[in-house]
């Protein structure tokens, strides 16, 4: 039998343009859309936006002006370089939300699903914000920048943060807070992965992210690293072309990107992974069980926090990015590594925020 799709309900998911991450943790989001009858459109820009229309080819795309978010080429001025570009990220944010109220009536937009932007948001509709930063870490003045983006969250219908509430977690200090007047549904974390039982083909697998130039500085590094690895090396740069590329130097496998498919395949076929220490990898690397080993962005107090968090913890271990050496691999195996974690969300409860206009 045949759905009557113009029965159901548009919602537009858009996720910030910053590296990889929101992008991908936006994945299982759409697809519980589509298999409760929903009909997503998705809105982003740059890398973040390439992706997704590579994931949902079928899905309509509209794209949202960018935030203009650049890493500093030294790490200790990267909160200077996001100030500098605070005018026009401040412009990106007028811009889209003129553009989301437009859309809602030429698209028949019936709710919204930010991942992390700030200007998709209407009073027209129910609007969820997504984040796992209640707090903003930004050094000696993370209690300005948290204060402002709780402020954001609060106009929001509903604040959904991809951990669990209570004192096992992912995320610590980032997404718990004592107060409790923000709408706050934990729903547990988010992951694309699933896990497979099968045969490990790479004895590691290095997976890059993020803006540049820190993604291309960490690229060049490792390239000079991995070929002096004792073992099979799978290289995924994360770099989002037309056409994706494969090639061989040595004991490593490189590839310009992959899809979700094989990213979940190279995944469960690798002994551990090394890579930054963004939260949606850390989520993807708890669905999975795996082992890794953490570098982070330079200059990115979240990243950085994250890996601390996690190596007190004795999970994973972590260097910075100046300081590494493949040599520091070896510190995996004395490791727990991120436990597996179902998490069976009930998609259904979920998304009755949308059930009636606001």
């Amino acid at each position: 039998m045949s759905i009557d799709y113009s029965a159901n309900k548009t919602i537009l998911v858009a996720p910030l343009n910053w590296g990889l991450g929101h992008a991908t943790r936006c994945i299982p989001i759409i697809k519980a859309l589509q298999e409760n009858n929903f009909i997503p459109i998705i809105a982003s820009d740059g890398v973040a936006l390439a992706l997704l229309r590579k994931e949902f080819p079928y899905i309509q795309t509209l794209e949202l002006p960018s935030y203009h978010i650049e890493y500093a080429k030294n790490g200790k001025n990267f909160k200077w370089k996001l100030i500098k570009n605070l005018p026009k990220m401040i412009t990106a944010i007028l811009d889209e939300k003129k553009m989301v109220n437009s859309w809602i009536r030429k698209h028949g937009i019936d709710g919204i699903i930010s991942d992390n932007r700030l200007g998709v948001f209407s009073k027209r509709v129910p609007s969820v914000f997504m984040t796992h930063q209640l707090n903003v870490m930004t050094g000696n003045t993370t209690w300005f920048t948290s204060k402002c983006h709780q402020q954001v969250i609060k106009k929001y219908t509903e604040c959904w943060v991809p951990d669990t509430d209570g004192e096992v977690n992912l995320t610590g200090n980032l997404g718990h807070l004592e107060t409790k007047e923000l709408n706050l549904k934990y729903i547990g974390p988010l992951s694309r992965m699933k896990k497979k039982e099968t045969p490990i083909v790479y004895d590691l697998m290095i997976i890059l992210s993020g803006p540049e130039p820190q993604r291309t500085f960490l690229d060049e590094k490792l390239q000079k690293e991995a070929a002096k690895f004792d073992g099979k090396v799978v290289f995924v740069q994360g770099i989002v072309e037309k056409t994706q590329e494969k090639w061989q130097a040595g004991n490593v496998t490189y590839y310009n990107f992959m899809n979700s498919k094989q990213l979940e395949q190279t995944f469960n076929e690798s002994e551990f992974v090394l890579c930054r220490s963004g939260y949606t990898t850390v989520m993807d690397l708890a669905k999975l069980g795996k082992k890794a080993f953490f570098i982070p962005t330079p200059g990115q107090y979240e990243q950085e926090y994250l890996a601390v968090k996690l190596q007190e913890e004795n999970l994973v271990p972590y260097t910075m990015q100046d300081d590494f050496t493949i040599d520091d691999l070896s510190k995996v195996k004395s490791f727990k590594g991120l436990s597996q974690f179902e998490n069976n969300i009930d998609w259904e409860s979920l998304f009755s925020v949308f059930e009636d206009k606001v």
